[in-house]
């Protein structure tokens, strides 16, 4: 087999932000079972096998709210569950308990580990339609109703918290101002969103002044909020929803099972659209020296439940080549996700729940083997690395060790090569590899079947097999 040479730089280029491993809860209703789906609503708590899930899983920040959040009323959920109001989910369609809301968020996070991110009510980001369906319903929430959340979540005194059994402040530091509201003609325009979120930053940091803000930013919005909102804003958020990029694109339906080597080609050629986005979002933020929140991405694949395409190893690979785009601009994007967690419909969830969950165990999708994967396999710092052209590489450090992130993107062949590092000496390591048939598709039957293989390794030489994603740690001591 033809050797190819990886040469390593390790000479550190920036600092990788913990949070391009984001996952984030929005309550879906009818849409996607969702947040209901791991609640026990018997015994009050997240249901034990999804939490024994998501510790793998292992995400570093969960935002709570999407679209959901332009008509959510926070206070409807909290206090005495007998209490709690429930509310028309307008975006999903059906009812939305409110069993789940901001402590039982928050534990959640505790409980695993992760920086919480909250978004709030912009005013319904503008949209009439939501804020006031029918005669006597406002679901619209001013800058006073957000600062009063900053305070329940954050001030150590703040009376209702305390009244609601929680002595201790949650000590929520990341904070969303308005979601998706550029993509809605219905609702504000670009210099009425970015007066609001001045006004909504305002209010909010007079509760806590060290919170971190972030501001809708998308659809080339984000120069205009950076101009009349920067001063009080920390991050510029924005959304990516992907296909191929390439013209007469087998992912829909049932399509990509007819000619697999096909659909490979497409998968692999999905980065090239987030590089896309990222460099224009870039340019848009630079001058003004914001970093980026892609607070939600993935796949927008039509056809049953968001394509089954994306259950198999293929888009797993594809999801790999995405997250080391996420890593090679880690100097300005300081948030990312690639997948909508947990749910028991849509496959561009990470954590598939099958329902009723005492029944069955939560499993990890493709795009949730992987984050885990790197999430718990990467350095502190980035740093530089050739890549063979059969290979997709990006490596990072802590001190010493060096940590490779290797995508094979050859679905037919393995590839041998000679790693080295400069001024460096490589004793040895540890290779964490999934590699299965592209076109094998995972479900409940078969839940580990893209668990990483560990090979430990000595020497300077690998060989990555055909198809395969693989997160390397080398032990090197100085030439």
């Amino acid at each position: 087999m033809e050797q190819d040479l990886i040469r390593i730089c390790p000479k550190p280029r920036f600092s990788l932000s913990p949070f391009l491993y984001m996952q984030f809860m929005e309550p879906l209703s009818n849409t996607d079972s969702s947040v209901d789906a791991a609640w026990d609503y018997v015994n009050e708590c997240w249901h034990p096998r999804v939490m024994d899930t998501v510790k793998y899983l292992a995400p570093t920040m969960v935002r709570w709210g999407g679209c959901f959040a332009s008509y959510y009323r926070w206070k409807e959920a909290v206090g005495p569950r007998e209490q709690r109001i429930p509310m028309l989910n307008l975006c999903w369609d059906g009812l939305f308990s409110n069993q789940v809301g901001t402590k039982e968020f928050v534990d959640f996070c505790r409980q695993i580990e992760a920086e919480p991110l909250i978004v709030v009510n912009m005013e319904s980001d503008g949209r009439k339609h939501w804020a006031y369906l029918k005669p006597g319903m406002c679901r619209s929430a001013g800058p006073a109703e957000a600062a009063e959340w900053v305070d329940y979540c954050n001030n150590p005194d703040n009376v209702m918290r305390r009244t609601h059994g929680d002595d201790e402040p949650y000590n929520v530091r990341y904070w969303q101002i308005g979601n998706e509201t550029s993509y809605d003609p219905r609702g504000f325009d670009c210099e009425t969103a970015a007066g609001r979120t001045l006004a909504f930053a305002r209010e909010m940091r007079k509760v806590d002044p060290s919170i971190k803000l972030i501001a809708w930013g998308d659809s080339g919005w984000a120069e205009r909020m950076c101009e009349i909102a920067g001063e009080e804003i920390d991050m510029i958020a924005f959304h990516h929803h992907f296909g191929s990029g390439l013209e007469d694109s087998p992912l829909y339906g049932t399509e990509y099972r007819k000619d697999f080597s096909r659909t490979w080609e497409h998968l692999m050629n999905a980065y090239r659209s987030m590089e896309e986005r990222i460099r224009e979002m870039r340019e848009q933020v630079a001058p003004y020296g914001k970093k980026l929140a892609m607070t939600e991405g993935h796949f927008a694949l039509p056809g049953r439940n968001r394509c089954e395409v994306l259950s198999t190893w293929a888009a797993g690979v594809a999801y790999a080549r995405i997250m080391h785009v996420h890593q090679r601009n880690g100097d300005i994007l300081d948030i990312a996700t690639l997948a909508d967690f947990f749910g028991n419909r849509w496959q561009v969830n990470a954590i598939i729940i099958p329902t009723p969950v005492r029944q069955g165990i939560p499993y990890l999708q493709p795009v949730g083997w992987v984050m885990m994967l790197y999430r718990h396999h990467v350095g502190k710092e980035a740093i530089s690395a050739t890549n063979p052209p059969e290979l997709d590489v990006v490596a990072s450090r802590t001190g010493n060790r060096i940590y490779l992130h290797v995508v094979n993107t050859l679905m037919h062949r393995g590839v041998r090569v000679r790693l080295e590092v400069e001024g460096m000496k490589i004793k040895g390591g540890t290779a964490y590899e999934i590699a299965a048939e592209p076109e094998f598709e995972i479900t409940e039957l078969t839940p580990d079947a893209f668990k990483p293989r560990k090979k430990d390794f000595e020497g300077d030489e690998w060989t990555f097999p055909r198809a395969s994603v693989t997160a390397m740690e080398l032990e090197c001591v100085q030439a």
